[in-house]
C-alpha cells in the first residue's frame, strides 16, 4: 500500500513520477508480485489511469492484463479490473468532455490497433468467451461489454474467431436467458455485432431459439410502447432476417409472424406518441417489410404474404392506414409496408381493394390515398409512398387494373358526381398544373395498362370534355396536345417532368398493341413533333425527352401493322433517315439508358428519391425501356424485304402463339379435369376405407355373435329350458338360417308324436266303443264269472293310466307347439330388424336380400303348419273332451260292478261259513253213524254231498 499511496499522488519528498513512468512501475508490480492483493491493487490502479492515459496503458499493460485473465482466473475481483481496464483500453466510447474535436479519427485507428493486437493471438477470443460464460456479475458484464468492442473494432475478423471456437456462438446466446436486465440488455448489443453480415452466425443463432427469446423481450418490455430494450432487439430481429432467406423461412415456419399482431395495436387516440414508440414502431414495420421484400425469392415472399393475411396482420396494419392522428412518418412507412404485403399477392389486393376510409360516405382506401397523391400539399415521401402502393396494388392485378380502367369508361362513369372515382383522381392528376402531379398520374396509369393489352384498347375509348362548347376529345389525343405544348403551360415543379411523365404513358400504351400505334398516328400533328424533337440540338435537361420521343417513334414503327397507308413502316423509316439520321436517332434513343436517373430507378422497385426533381423514371419503365432498345434499334436499319420477312415470321409466331394459348388453354381445363378427378378419387378412397372399416367391424361382430351362438347352442344342449332367454341374441342373417332350419325339425318331430298320439287316440277310441258294449254282454249274462269282473277291472284301470298318460303328452305338445309360434314370432322380429349396415357393400346385400327371401318363405311355411297343428289341437281337445265323458260313464259302471263283486263277496263268504256248517255236521252225523254200527260209503257220501251242494244251490236261488 505504501508503494500505491507514492505512485497514487501519496505526499512524498522528491519530484512527482510522470503518468509513462507510473504505469511502468504499475506493470512491473502486477508483473512480480507474489501477493494477489498486491497484483489486484495495481490492475485496480492501471484501470483508474486507463481512461487518461489511454495509449499508456494499452502499450505498457495488455500483456500483463492478459496475463492476469489467464492466471488468476480464482479472484474474480482482478478479473474484473482487468476486464475494465482492457475494455477502456480498446473502446472508442470515451467520455465527451474528454473528447476533442481533432481526435476522432486518431481515436478510431488506436481502438482498431489495439484490437489487432489483442485479437492477433485467438486464444485471448477464446479466454474471453470462457470469461463471459462465468456467472458472477464482476467478471461477465465487463467480458460483455469487451468483447462488444471487439466486435466493433474488428468485426469479420473477431466473428471468425468465435465461429471456429467451440460453442462460440452458443455461449453468447446464454446472455439472453440471464435474470439480470442489464447483461441481458448488454447480450442484445453483443448479438447485434455478431450477426452483422455473417449470413453463418446469423442461421446458428436463429437456431439456438434467437427468435423466441427476442419476441418474449419484446412483450415483457410493452411491445411498441417499450424502451430502448425494444428497440435494440428489434434491430438484431433486422439482422437475423435481412437477405437471410433460410431464416425468414425458419422464422414463417415457427409461427412467429402471427406474434406480430399484437405490434400494430393502435388506439382511438394516436396524439402524442413518445419518440421512442414512433422509433419502435418505424422498426417494426421495416422488420415486416423484410419479409415481404420484392427481392426475396418470390415463394417465400408469396409464403409470408398469405401468412399475414391468414393471421390478421395486414387488417391490422390497413387500420392504422386508416387511423387518425398517426405521425406522418410513421404513416409513410405503413403505407409502404402495406404496398410490399399485397404486392403481386391476389388475395391480399383483393382484400386491399375492399378496404373503406372511415368517412362518410365510405369511400375505398384507394381512392383517399389518390386524393394524397395528387395534393400537392403533402408531403413528398408520402406521395411516393401513395404511388408505390398504387403500382403494387396493381402489380400482376389484371382484376385491379380492369377496376380502375373501368372508373374512366363512359358506361361506368357517375353522373351524379357524388363521388369521385379512381379515374377521375387520376385525370386531374394527369392534367393539373403541379408537374409532380402530371408525373406521378401518368405513372400510375402506365401501371394500370402494364402488360394488359384488352385495358389499352379499352382506354381509346375514354373521351375527355375540354371546354364548354368544344368536342370531347379522346385521353390519347390530350395527352399528346399537353406533350406538344411543352413549356408554354406555366407549371410548378420541373420543366421536364411533365413530358416525361406523359412520354412514359404513351411509350406504354401503346406497345404491343398495334391499334394504339394506328390511332396515335391517325393525328397528323404527333409523327412531325417527335421528328422536330428528336432533331433539334437541345440542352442536357432535353436529352431525356429527346430519348423517349426516339422510343415513342420507334415503338410506333416496331408495333405499326401497316394499317395507314401514309405512316407505313417504310415511310417512317425515310423520315427518319431524311430528317435525324439513322445514327442520330440511335444515338438519341441510347440517352435514356445512359442517364444515371435510369440506373436508380432500376436497381429496386420502390420510388425513392432524394428530391422532387430526381423523380423522372419509375422501375417497371426501366424493363420495357431494355426490352424494346435492341429491337428498335434493328428494325431501324432492317430494309423492307426484311420487314416482310419479319411481317410473316410474326404471323406464323402469332398463329404458333393462338396454337400454344389453345393447347395452354386445353391443359388447363384438363388440369382442372384432373384435380376435380383426384378429388373424387380422394373423396371415394375415403369412402371406401370408411366402408372396409366397417365391413371389418361388422365381421368382428358376426364372428362374435357366432361364438356367442355356438357357446348357447352348448347351453341349449344342456339344458333346452332357457332357449328363449337367449334367442334374443341372436340377430343377424346366418344365424336366423340355422334357428329355422332346427325349427323345421323340431316340427318334424311334433308331427310324428302327433301322429303317433293319434294312433293311439283311435285305438283308444276302439277300447272305449268295447268298453261301452261291455255292459250291454254283461247285461245279459246273469252270473258272470269272477275271473271275468276281475279282468274287466283291471282292463279299466289300464284304461285309466293311458287316459292320464295321453292327457299329459297332449299338454306338453300344446306347450311345445306355443314355444315354437313365439320363436317364430321373434324370428319375424329379428329378420324386420336386422343390422342395416351390412347391406353397404354390393355382394352382401344380394345375399342378405336372398336370405330374407328365402326366410319369407319358410316364415310362410311354418305359419301355415303351426295353423295346422293349432287344428289338430283343437280336434285333440275335442276328442280328449269325449274320452273324458266316455271315461266318466265307465267311472261310473266300474262303480256299480264293483258294489255287486262286493256284494257277490259277501254271499260267497256266507255260502262257504254254511258249507263248513254242514261238512262239520256231516263228518259229525258219520261219526255217530259208525258209532252206531251203520256202515257208511264212499261214493254215496260223494253223490249225497253233491247232492247237498246241488240242494244248497236250489236254496240259494230260491231265497234269492
Amino acid at each position: 500500500m505504501n508503494f500505491l499511496r507514492g505512485v497514487m499522488g501519496g505526499p512524498s519528498a522528491g519530484p512527482q513520477p510522470s503518468g509513462a513512468e507510473t504505469i511502468q512501475k504499475l506493470c512491473d508490480r502486477v508483473a512480480s508480485s507474489t501477493l494477489l492483493d498486491d497484483r489486484r491493487d495495481a490492475v485496480r490502479a492501471l484501470k483508474s489511469l486507463s481512461k487518461k492515459y489511454r495509449l499508456e496503458v494499452g502499450i505498457q499493460a495488455m500483456e500483463h492484463l492478459i496475463r492476469v485473465l489467464q492466471t488468476d482466473r480464482s479472484d474474480s475481483e482482478i478479473i474484473g479490473y482487468a476486464l475494465d481496464t482492457l475494455y477502456n483500453v480498446i473502446s472508442n466510447d470515451l467520455e465527451e468532455e474528454e473528447q476533442e474535436e481533432n481526435l476522432p479519427k486518431q481515436v478510431d485507428d488506436l481502438g482498431s490497433q489495439f484490437t489487432e493486437i489483442f485479437i492477433k493471438q485467438q486464444e485471448n477470443v477464446t479466454l474471453l468467451l470462457t470469461l463471459v460464460e462465468e456467472f458472477d456479475f464482476h467478471v461477465r458484464w465487463p467480458g460483455v461489454k469487451l468483447l462488444t468492442s471487439l466486435l466493433k473494432q474488428q468485426g469479420p475478423q473477431v466473428q471468425q474467431i468465435i465461429l471456429v471456437s467451440p460453442m462460440g456462438v452458443s455461449r453468447l446466446m446464454d446472455l439472453l436467458a440471464d435474470s439480470r436486465e442489464v447483461i441481458r440488455n448488454d447480450g442484445v448489443l453483443l448479438l447485434q455485432q455478431l450477426t452483422k453480415s455473417n449470413a453463418a452466425i446469423q442461421k446458428i443463432v436463429a437456431f439456438e431459439n434467437a427468435f423466441e427469446r427476442l419476441l418474449d423481450i419484446i412483450t415483457e418490455e410493452g411491445n411498441s410502447d417499450g424502451g430502448i430494450v425494444v428497440e435494440d432487439c428489434l434491430l438484431l430481429l433486422q439482422n437475423l432476417l435481412k437477405n437471410n432467406n433460410s431464416n425468414q423461412n425458419f422464422f414463417k415456419e415457427g409461427s412467429y409472424i402471427q406474434r406480430m399482431k399484437p405490434w400494430f395495436e393502435v388506439g382511438d387516440d394516436n396524439c402524442g406518441w413518445s419518440a421512442q414508440k414512433v422509433t419502435n414502431l418505424h422498426l417494426m414495420l421495416q422488420l415486416v417489410r423484410v419479409l415481404v421484400s420484392p427481392t426475396n425469392p418470390p415463394g417465400a415472399t408469396s409464403s409470408c404474404q398469405k401468412a399475414m393475411f391468414h393471421c390478421g396482420l395486414l387488417q391490422q396494419l390497413c387500420t392504422i392506414l386508416m387511423a387518425t392522428g398517426v405521425p406522418a412518418d410513421i404513416l409513410t412507412e405503413t403505407i409502404n409496408t402495406v404496398s410490399e404485403v399485397i404486392r403481386g399477392c391476389q388475395m391480399n389486393q383483393d382484400y386491399f381493394a375492399s378496404v373503406n376510409a372511415p368517412s362518410n360516405p365510405p369511400r375505398p382506401a384507394i381512392v383517399v390515398l389518390l386524393m394524397s397523391m395528387v395534393n400537392e400539399r403533402q408531403p413528398f415521401v408520402l406521395r411516393c409512398a401513395v404511388l408505390y402502393c398504387f403500382q403494387c396494388f396493381l402489380y400482376k392485378n389484371q382484376k385491379g387494373q380492369g377496376e380502375i380502367v373501368s372508373t374512366l369508361l363512359p358506361s361506368t362513369i357517375d353522373a351524379t358526381g357524388n363521388s369521385v372515382s379512381a379515374g377521375q383522381l387520376l385525370c386531374g392528376g394527369l392534367f393539373s398544373t403541379d408537374s409532380l402531379s402530371n408525373w406521378c398520374a401518368a405513372v400510375a396509369l402506365a401501371h394500370a395498362l402494364q402488360e394488359n393489352a384488352t385495358l389499352k384498347e379499352q382506354l381509346l375509348r375514354v373521351q375527355l370534355a375540354t371546354s364548354i362548347g368544344n368536342p370531347p376529345v379522346s385521353l390519347l389525343q390530350q395527352c399528346t396536345n399537353i406533350l406538344s405544348q411543352g413549356d408554354k403551360i406555366d407549371r410548378r415543379g420541373s420543366k421536364v417532368q411533365t413530358r416525361v411523365g406523359l412520354l412514359m404513358l404513351l411509350c406504354t400504351w401503346l406497345s404491343n398493341c398495334s391499334i394504339a400505334v394506328t390511332h396515335f398516328l391517325h393525328n397528323p400533328a404527333n409523327i412531325p413533333f417527335l421528328t422536330g424533337q428528336i432533331a433539334e440540338n437541345l440542352g442536357e435537361e432535353e436529352q431525356l425527352v429527346q430519348g423517349l420521343c426516339a422510343l415513342l417513334l420507334g415503338i410506333s414503327i416496331y408495333y405499326n401493322d401497316n394499317s395507314l397507308e401514309n405512316h407505313r413502316k417504310e415511310k417512317l423509316k425515310q423520315l427518319i433517315e431524311k430528317r435525324i439520321g439513322r445514327e442520330n436517332f440511335i444515338e438519341k434513343l441510347g440517352f435514356i439508358s445512359k442517364h444515371e436517373l435510369y440506373s436508380r430507378a432500376a436497381q429496386k422497385p420502390q420510388p425513392s428519391f432524394s428530391s422532387p426533381d430526381h423523380m423522372m423514371f419509375d422501375h417497371e419503365f426501366t424493363k420495357l425501356v431494355k426490352e424494346l432498345e435492341g429491337v428498335i434499334s434493328k428494325a431501324i436499319y432492317k430494309s423492307s424485304e426484311e420487314d416482310k420477312k419479319e411481317e410473316e415470321v410474326k404471323k406464323t409466331l402469332e398463329q404458333h402463339d393462338n396454337i400454344v394459348t389453345h393447347y395452354k388453354k386445353v391443359i388447363r381445363e384438363q388440369d382442372q379435369e384432373l384435380e376435380e378427378l383426384k378429388q373424387r378419387i380422394n373423396t371415394l378412397t375415403s369412402q371406401n376405407e370408411q366402408l372396409q372399416a366397417t365391413v371389418t367391424q361388422q365381421v368382428s361382430q358376426i364372428q362374435q355373435h357366432k361364438d356367442q351362438y355356438n357357446l348357447l347352442k352348448v347351453q341349449l344342449g344342456k339344458d333346452t329350458q332357457h332357449h328363449n332367454s337367449h334367442s334374443d341374441t341372436f340377430q343377424m342373417n346366418g344365424i336366423q338360417v340355422e334357428e329355422v332350419s332346427k325349427l323345421r325339425e323340431e316340427l318334424e318331430e311334433w308331427k310324428n308324436k302327433h301322429e303317433l298320439l293319434q294312433g293311439q287316440l283311435r285305438e283308444k277310441d276302439s277300447v272305449i266303443e268295447k268298453l261301452k258294449s261291455a255292459p250291454l254282454e254283461m247285461g245279459t249274462t246273469e252270473q258272470p264269472s269272477e275271473t271275468s269282473r276281475s279282468g274287466g277291472l283291471e282292463h279299466s284301470n289300464e284304461l285309466q293310466k293311458e287316459l292320464e298318460m295321453l292327457r299329459s303328452q297332449i299338454q306338453l305338445q300344446s306347450a311345445e307347439i306355443s314355444k315354437l309360434q313365439i320363436e317364430n314370432q321373434k324370428l319375424q322380429v329379428m329378420n324386420t330388424t336386422a343390422d342395416p349396415a351390412l347391406g353397404d357393400s354390393g355382394a352382401r346385400a344380394a345375399n342378405n336380400s336372398e336370405l330374407e327371401g328365402r326366410l319369407e318363405q319358410e316364415i310362410k311355411e311354418l305359419k301355415s303348419e303351426v295353423k295346422a297343428l293349432s287344428e289338430e289341437k283343437e280336434s285333440l281337445k275335442q276328442h280328449l273332451d269325449s274320452s273324458s265323458s266316455t271315461v266318466a260313464v265307465l267311472q261310473d259302471e266300474k262303480s256299480k260292478l264293483q258294489q255287486e263283486v262286493a256284494e257277490s263277496k259277501k254271499e260267497q263268504d256266507d255260502l262257504l261259513v254254511l258249507l263248513a256248517d254242514q261238512d262239520q255236521k256231516l263228518s259229525a252225523l258219520k261219526i255217530k253213524l259208525k258209532d252206531l254200527g251203520l256202515p257208511v260209503e264212499d261214493e254215496d257220501d260223494i253223490e249225497s254231498g253233491d247232492q247237498g251242494d246241488e240242494d244248497e244251490d236250489g236254496d240259494e236261488e230260491e231265497q234269492d
